[in-house]
């Protein structure tokens, strides 16, 4: 689902899009809510998912031109040190390659995605969270939001993705900067990545005013709000 182009505000959202009614229905009427039992052991496959070989390519509709002589990132809230990041500086950060699966809220599935760019566990090295810090805020050029507890930001293969399957990221599928935190349905893994807010507090993001869980685990069927 949704991530993002620009410096544009959350409100320049197609809210009223035929895509973002159609998800915000889903929402309403519990789509795809197998109630299986999640996963034990080393079972992959969450519940209502299905297996695809090519990576769908779901957001807004919105897919921002964002160059890397004009990306920026920035890294700001409850942290010791707040960044600024241009492509330069970003691209010196240590690089790092890991291999996840990826499940969207849709129901597809796609395993071994081979990724490159930045651990999320060196941004956080040198961000240092302070104590307080409970929640970030992802933000996105089209002015898309997602939240996450910084739990799950911080998990290990969690990465702000330039690369996949050995090539730049493709416009289509947020470069040139993306994030990827595997374990949660990937509406969580903003495209288009400009900006990391850390919060003392959690706040919801665009799909999760809209319905969507806050947190979105697969295996327990996080899809939509439990109000």
């Amino acid at each position: 689902m949704g991530e993002t182009p620009g410096t544009a505000s959350e409100t320049a959202l197609p809210l009223d899009s035929k895509l973002t009614a159609t998800k915000r229905r889903w929402a309403e009427e519990g789509r795809f809510l197998t109630g299986r039992v999640a996963r034990s052991g080393d079972h992959r496959l969450p519940p209502g998912q299905h297996l695809v070989k090519n990576w769908p390519v779901l957001d807004l509709g919105q897919h921002p031109s964002i160059g890397t002589t004009s990306w920026s990132l920035d890294v700001t809230g409850a942290v010791e040190t707040p960044l600024h990041l241009n492509w330069a500086t970003f691209q010196a950060l240590p690089q790092s390659r890991f291999v996840s699966d990826i499940h969207c809220v849709t129901t597809w599935s796609r395993y071994d995605n081979r990724w490159q760019g930045v651990s999320v566990h060196d941004l956080l090295d040198r961000v240092r969270p302070k104590a307080e810090a409970t929640h970030v805020m992802l933000r996105s050029y089209d002015g898309y939001t997602t939240n996450l507890p910084l739990a799950d930001f911080a998990v290990e293969d969690a990465i702000l993705a330039t690369h996949w399957e050995g090539e730049p990221l493709t416009r289509e599928h947020g470069g040139p900067v993306r994030l990827v935190v595997p374990h949660l349905y990937f509406w969580k893994s903003a495209k288009w990545i400009e900006r990391i807010d850390f919060m003392t507090a959690d706040r919801a993001g665009f799909w999760e005013k809209n319905g969507y869980h806050m947190r979105g685990d697969p295996w327990a069927e996080e899809r939509y709000s439990e109000d």
